[in-house]
């Protein structure tokens, strides 16, 4: 959980940074859940059966619109309760990505965002100790590749500057060999604030 806090103070930074020349600012949490396409071949161990499927999905996301409606964005997605993988290994997936973003805001009470970028998706594996080295001790190991994302989502305003956003994401997760597909899909809903802007 360090580096998940570690990776979202760092979001928040670089959001607070670029967001002093940004024309609008935007911050959001919420909850959601993801969906996999599962293995028809449950006998072989290279084609695992495993799913991603399933949980409630806790997400934070931030983005600043720099020129116009374009700009950058980041966000993290974790699963709020660990899984048990092959039915023994609690495990939890994390998965994050930076996008550039068109995000047009149609009227006072209506937005949309388009998104698409790069990221990691980070299995965290637990164990019953701990594994010590120079920036402290954990007690799971972790998995990551590499993954292409590609989102959207509906802001609606009802009051001022909060809005309600339905979200969904889909994952393109290179070498995802612990699991049954390489593709996930993400639908949340998400509370956020406006800051600047229309």
């Amino acid at each position: 959980m360090k580096k998940l806090v570690l990776a979202m103070a760092v979001c928040a930074f670089f959001t607070v940074a670029i967001g002093v020349q940004a024309q609008q600012v935007d911050v959001a949490f919420g909850v959601g859940t993801l969906t996999a396409p599962s293995s028809n071949n449950a006998t072989s161990f290279a084609n695992f059966s495993q799913s991603l499927s399933g949980g409630a999905y806790l997400n934070f996301s931030g983005d600043a619109l720099i020129i116009k409606n374009f700009g950058i964005q980041g966000e993290v997605a974790w699963r709020a309760s660990q899984n048990l993988y092959a039915g023994f290994q609690p495990y939890r997936p994390v998965l994050w990505d930076f996008n550039a973003i068109y995000a047009p805001r149609f009227n006072q009470h209506v937005g949309a965002e388009l998104m698409g970028g790069i990221g990691a998706e980070s299995i965290r594996f637990y164990q019953n100790f701990y594994n010590c080295g120079f920036t402290g001790c954990t007690n799971y190991t972790t998995s990551t590749h590499f993954l292409g994302h590609f989102g959207g989502g509906i802001r609606l305003y009802p009051v001022g500057n909060f809005f309600v956003r339905p979200e969904a994401h889909i994952y393109l997760i290179n070498n995802n060999h612990e699991f049954s597909s390489k593709y996930a899909t993400r639908y949340s809903v998400s509370i956020g604030y406006t800051f600047g802007g229309r």
